[in-house]
């Protein structure tokens, strides 16, 4: 098995999962603006001059970014800290600042104290309350997910899996990347499973639910290990509720599948592209370096919102460089 590195190729069989992992990361750049208004999460608009819309005051909106890959440094993107603040730059200048950020993995490139601390430090930059976020596979490196917790335990509980209410909708992150190894499906686990069953328990139906997971909740590509083994688990425990939108990241490019009440969207990232699943000549997907001048339009910001009344479900990617 091998995974591209740029123009090189790397076995998987070579020592040290770091090594293997450090070629394999995220496509395009979003953070994503959603609103909660009447229950129904909907994307906020793009004019045609491509300024990110704004919702109404009586909105309920957050941001979801993904894959910043903190530490990495290759050809693909050398200043990924830069694309993230590009973004910042946009989440800051909405006309109405969004309630919270959330990120859906992957915040670190190799899993290092100093690249989840550089993270940490620069998240503090957008003009937000709290950032809350779930592991990628890239912040479980070595030490499991102990480096990762350091940074960010939302709950105090020492786990990666939690959940909040806000904004008159409840939020779950979730853990699905411990045992995540190329080629094969990564799973959730059977605590993780109760544990949701338990905290669903006291969440009215008619509550909208945000999941954030970093590995798709639907299988994207089996032959890449693009899915989540077991996520029709978590999945059947979540149709009961009227409105469920699904949260993901890894594969770095925007795909959306809906399953009745459920609407599930994978993310860009802000880090470089990945290949289209299956694509033609790829076995397995690493960063693809594009035109210095095209990467900018891969790397950007997703808006959502709800409204009242409405039951429609959009979201709006919106690149960094969208003059």
């Amino acid at each position: 098995m091998t995974t591209r590195d740029d123009d090189k190729l790397i076995t998987l069989s070579d020592p040290g999962r770091r090594k293997a992992l450090s070629c394999l990361a995220g496509w395009t750049g979003a953070a994503v603006v959603w609103t909660i208004v009447g229950g129904i999460p909907k994307a906020l608009g793009v004019t045609n001059s491509g300024t990110l819309t704004t919702p109404s005051r009586h909105d309920f909106s957050f941001v979801q970014i993904s894959d910043t890959h903190i530490g990495f440094h290759k050809d693909a993107n050398p200043d990924v800290v830069g694309s993230l603040r590009r973004a910042i730059a946009d989440i800051n200048g909405l006309t109405q600042r969004p309630a919270l950020v959330v990120h859906t993995g992957d915040v670190s490139h190799l899993s290092k104290p100093e690249e989840f601390g550089q993270a940490a430090e620069v998240l503090k930059e957008i003009h937000v309350d709290r950032v809350h976020t779930v592991p990628g596979e890239h912040d479980a490196l070595d030490e499991g997910l102990s480096g990762y917790l350091k940074a960010f335990d939302h709950d105090g509980k020492n786990r990666a899996w939690y959940s909040f209410n806000q904004g008159g909708a409840h939020f779950i992150g979730l853990s699905n990347v411990l045992n995540f190894k190329m080629g094969t499906m990564t799973s959730l686990g059977d605590e993780q499973i109760a544990w949701l069953k338990k905290d669903l328990a006291g969440v009215s139906h008619s509550t909208p639910i945000i999941v954030l997971a970093h590995i798709p909740m639907w299988m994207v590509y089996a032959q890449w290990g693009w899915g989540t083994v077991d996520s029709e688990q978590a999945l059947a425990l979540l149709r009961p509720y009227g409105s469920v939108t699904v949260l993901n990241g890894h594969i770095h490019q925007v795909l959306q599948k809906v399953e009745g009440n459920i609407a599930l969207h994978t993310a860009m990232s802000l880090a470089y592209p990945l290949p289209t699943p299956g694509q033609q000549g790829i076995g397995e997907p690493g960063p693809l370096k594009v035109p210095a001048g095209e990467l900018g339009k891969l790397l950007g910001s997703r808006q959502i919102h709800v409204v009242p009344g409405s039951h429609l479900l959009a979201t709006i990617d919106t690149p960094i460089d969208h003059a």
